[in-house]
C-alpha cells in the first residue's frame, strides 16, 4: 500500500469496482454559477490499490453533467492502477499511474488519449511515476527509483533521468529550479528528510536542502517562498512545515508542530486540511495561522482527502474519500466558506484540476 499517503494507508483494504457511466448527478444545495473562464473541474481518483480502479471524474459547468469516468468513456480502456497525479500544461493534461507504470497524455477539454509512456524497469516493473511539473516544454515526473525524469511535451521522450533522493514525492518550480521532495516512504521508518534543488538550466543537482522526515508536498507562492510539508515518523519525530527562500535557498522557517496537508494556494492564503480533518488557512505572506475553520456553515467530512482553491473563481474544493473502498465526494464551497454543491466522485478522489474554456 505504498502508493497512498501515508496517514490514509490503514483504512484502505476493501476493494470495490468504480463508476464508469456517463449521467447527472445529483447537486446538494444552491450551485454559484462559476466564471464564465472555466470549462469545468477533473477530480482523479486514485482507486484501490493493486486494483486497476483509477478514474477521471469530470464535472462540465455549462451542461452541469457529471461523467463518472471520462477517461474510459472516451478511451474505452480503463486509466490503470493507483493513479497518483494531473496536471494541465497547455492543451495537454498529464497523469500519473504509480502502479501501472504509466504517464498518460489527454486532451485537456476531451479526456482523449494522445499518447501512453511507459515507465517501466527492465524486468516490466514499474518505476512507479509520482508527481509532475513543468517548465519550458518539459515535464517532470518524479519516480520511486529515486530519480527525476526530463519528458519533452511534443516528442514524449525522455532526455535525462535525474538523479535525486530516496522516492521523491511532490515537485515544484520556482526561480528556474526545479525542488524535489525526497520522502523515502518506501524504507519507513528509515525514511529520507531533504529536498532536492534541480538547476533547470543545466539539469544538473545544485543543492540537497534538510527538511522534515518524510516529505511528500511542495508549493510556491507568487513571492516564490518554497513550503515543503512533512510526515515525520510516528513515535519518534513531529509533522512538520518547512519555508525556504528560492533566491537563496536557504530555510527561512520551520515548523515541527505542523499538523496539516499539503498548501493550495491562492494569493496570500494557503488553504490546507489539518490533522483533525479541518479545513485551515495559512497566511503565506506573514508565515501566520489564519481562521480556525475555513467552513463557516458547519459542513463536515469523513475522511478529507484532497483540497484545491480555484485561483480564478476564489472557490475552495474539498475531497472525501468516506471509507476509502467506495465512491467518495466533492464539495465546493465559495469564498466565505459556505458550501455551494458537492458531486459523487470514484474511490479516493486524491486530486483536483481545473479546465479553461
Amino acid at each position: 500500500m505504498k502508493s497512498f499517503r501515508l496517514h490514509y494507508l490503514l483504512g484502505t483494504i476493501a476493494l470495490v469496482a468504480v463508476l464508469t457511466s456517463c449521467h447527472k448527478d445529483k447537486i446538494v444545495g444552491n450551485q454559484a454559477t462559476p466564471t464564465a473562464q472555466r470549462a469545468g473541474v477533473y477530480i482523479l481518483n486514485q482507486g484501490n490499490f493493486g486494483q486497476a480502479n483509477s478514474s477521471l471524474t469530470y464535472y462540465d459547468y455549462t451542461t452541469k453533467a457529471l461523467t463518472a469516468d471520462i477517461f474510459s468513456s472516451v478511451n474505452g480502456r480503463a486509466l490503470g492502477n493507483t493513479a497518483n497525479d494531473a496536471k494541465i500544461y497547455g492543451s495537454k493534461m498529464y497523469i500519473t499511474v504509480d502502479e501501472s507504470g504509466t504517464v498518460e497524455v489527454v486532451n485537456a477539454k476531451t479526456a482523449k488519449s494522445i499518447k501512453q509512456v511507459q515507465f517501466l524497469n527492465s524486468d516490466n516493473t514499474s518505476k512507479e511515476p509520482r508527481s509532475l511539473a513543468f517548465y519550458n516544454g518539459n515535464v517532470y515526473i518524479s519516480l520511486y527509483n529515486g530519480t527525476v525524469a526530463v519528458m519533452d511535451t511534443i516528442t514524449y521522450t525522455v532526455s535525462k533521468y535525474i538523479t535525486v533522493g530516496n522516492d521523491p514525492e511532490q515537485l515544484a518550480v520556482a526561480n528556474g529550479k526545479l525542488y524535489v521532495a525526497n520522502g523515502g516512504g518506501l524504507n519507513y521508518p528509515a525514511v529520507d528528510s531533504t529536498l532536492s534543488v534541480i538547476n533547470l538550466s543545466t539539469s544538473a543537482v545544485i543543492k540537497t536542502i534538510p527538511v522534515g522526515p518524510d516529505p511528500y508536498a511542495v508549493s510556491v507562492d507568487s513571492n516564490g517562498d518554497v513550503f515543503v510539508a512533512a510526515y515525520g515518523v510516528f513515535g519518534t519525530s513531529n509533522a512538520s512545515l518547512t519555508i525556504i527562500n528560492s533566491t537563496t535557498d536557504a530555510v527561512t522557517s520551520k515548523n515541527t508542530n505542523y499538523t496539516g496537508g499539503a498548501f493550495s494556494i491562492n494569493g496570500d492564503n494557503a488553504f490546507y486540511i489539518d490533522g483533525n480533518g479541518t479545513i485551515k488557512i495559512f497566511n503565506v505572506k506573514t508565515f501566520t495561522p489564519g481562521t480556525t475553520n475555513f467552513i463557516s456553515d458547519g459542513t463536515t467530512f469523513t475522511a478529507p482527502y484532497a483540497i484545491a482553491a480555484d485561483t480564478l473563481t476564489g472557490e475552495v474544493f474539498v475531497t472525501d474519500a468516506k471509507d476509502y473502498a467506495s465512491n467518495g465526494l466533492i464539495y465546493a464551497f465559495d469564498k466565505t466558506g459556505k458550501k455551494e454543491y458537492s458531486l459523487t466522485t470514484g474511490i479516493n478522489p486524491g486530486t483536483i484540476v481545473f479546465v479553461n474554456k
